[in-house]
C-alpha cells in the first residue's frame, strides 16, 4: 500500500510540475499579434515579383523546397526567417504574405504582412542600382496598410495589432556591397566610418517612424560577415577561398555602432522594447563548427556552381546540389532554409523571451 501510495504522489506531482513546465514555456514568448517585416531579401516573401528588378527569386530552383516546390519569390529554397516564426508564434500557417500581392484576404493583413524587397537598403542609392523597393517606400506602403486595417477593424483595435506586433529589421549587406565594396561610388564621397554613421542615422530615423506608427516590439538585425559571403570571397579570394577580413571587420564595427544606438533609442522611446540581432556571431558559430550544425559545405552555394549564382544567375537550367540542407548558403549570397531554420530557433530560444508580456 505504501509503494501504491507514493507512486500515486509521485504522478500527482509530476503532472503538476509538467503543468508548471508548460506555464512557464508559454510565458517565455509573449503572444504577438501580428508580424510586419521591413527589409531585403533575407526577407522578402515576395514583393519583388510585382515590380521591375532583375532581382527576382520567382523562378527555380528558388522554392524548391517550399510547399508544392512552388518558387515564390523567396530567395532560398524554402522558408524564411518571418514565416517560420510567424508558423511558431501561430500567427500564419505557411509564412508571411508579400504586401504587393494582389487581392490579401483581410485575415492576412490582420495576422502580418511583408513589406521587404530584395536588393533595398538604407541608402536610397542602394535601391536605384537595384530596382528594389526602398526603406522609404516600404514605410509609405506601411502607412496604406494602416489606413486599410482601419477601415476593416477600427482605430482602436487596429491601434492594438500594431502595438502588440513583432517588428522585424533586415537590411544593410546591400549598402556595403553594391555602393561601398562592389561598386565604390560612397567610397568616393564618404570613410568607412562616415558611411556607417550615414546609414545609422537613416535607420534611426525609420525606427522612429515605426515607433509614431504605433510599432513598440522591434528587432533589427545586424550585419553578417559580409566577407564571407560565397560571391564575396570569388570576387576577392577566388582561389583560396577565404573570408575577406577586412570586410568582416568592417561588419564588426557598424555592428557595435548598431546595438549601442538600438539601446539608446529603446531609452528615448517609451515603452518599447528594441532588440539587436547579432547575426554575425550566428552566421561565423556556423561556418567556424559547421559539422556541430549538421553543415557540411560553407564556402559556396548550392546553386550552379555556387560561386556567383543569385537571382537571375541561379536559373532553372543551374544545376542544383543533392541536398540544400548541408549547405549554409543556396546562392552565392543567401543562406538555405536549414540555415533560416538554425536562425529562427536562435530567435525563439535567445530573443523573443526578452519582449515583455503584454
Amino acid at each position: 500500500m505504501a509503494l501504491r501510495t507514493s507512486f500515486v504522489v509521485f504522478i500527482y506531482f509530476m503532472i503538476f510540475c509538467n503543468i508548471d513546465i508548460i506555464r512557464v514555456t508559454s510565458q517565455a514568448i509573449p503572444k504577438f499579434t501580428s508580424i510586419l517585416v521591413f527589409g531585403d531579401s533575407t526577407v522578402d516573401t515576395g514583393n519583388n515579383n510585382h515590380i521591375l528588378t532583375i532581382a527576382k527569386g520567382n523562378h527555380p530552383p528558388y522554392g524548391q523546397d517550399y510547399p508544392n516546390h512552388i518558387p515564390t519569390g523567396r530567395f532560398s529554397n524554402g522558408k524564411l526567417v518571418p514565416d517560420l516564426l510567424a508558423i511558431h508564434l501561430k500567427l500564419k500557417k505557411n509564412g508571411v504574405p508579400p504586401y504587393m500581392q494582389p487581392d490579401l484576404p483581410t485575415s492576412e493583413l490582420l495576422t502580418g504582412i511583408c513589406f521587404a524587397s530584395g536588393g533595398t537598403g538604407f541608402d536610397e542609392l542602394t535601391s536605384t542600382i537595384s530596382g528594389a523597393i526602398p526603406m522609404r517606400k516600404q514605410l509609405d506602403y506601411f502607412k496604406e496598410y494602416l489606413r486599410k486595417i482601419r477601415d476593416v477593424v477600427g482605430e482602436n483595435e487596429a491601434d492594438r495589432i500594431v502595438n502588440g506586433a513583432l517588428v522585424i529589421v533586415s537590411t544593410g549587406t546591400n549598402d556595403f556591397i553594391f555602393n561601398f565594396y562592389d561598386v565604390p561610388k560612397r567610397r568616393l564621397q564618404f570613410s568607412l566610418s562616415m558611411y556607417q554613421d550615414f546609414l545609422l542615422d537613416k535607420l534611426q530615423n525609420f525606427v522612429k517612424e515605426l515607433y509614431d506608427f504605433g510599432c513598440r516590439n522591434i528587432i533589427v538585425n545586424g550585419l553578417p560577415p559580409i566577407g564571407c559571403l560565397p560571391i564575396q570571397m570569388t570576387a576577392k579570394s577566388p582561389l583560396l577561398r577565404t573570408c575577406i577580413n577586412k570586410e568582416n571587420v568592417d561588419a564588426q564595427i557598424y555592428n557595435q555602432k548598431l546595438e549601442h544606438l538600438l539601446i539608446q533609442l529603446q531609452t528615448h522611446l517609451p515603452r518599447s522594447k528594441i532588440l539587436y540581432v547579432d547575426s554575425y556571431s550566428f552566421v561565423s558559430d556556423l561556418m567556424n563548427n559547421p559539422q556541430q550544425y549538421g553543415f557540411e559545405e560553407t564556402k559556396r552555394g548550392c546553386c550552379g556552381s555556387g560561386l556567383v549564382e543569385a537571382g537571375p544567375l541561379c536559373t532553372r537550367l543551374s544545376p542544383v546540389c543533392s541536398d540544400p540542407s548541408q549547405y549554409i548558403f543556396f546562392d552565392s549570397i543567401h543562406p538555405t532554409e536549414s540555415t533560416y531554420y538554425k536562425a529562427t530557433d536562435y530567435l525563439i530560444k535567445q530573443l523573443l523571451p526578452k519582449f515583455e508580456k503584454f
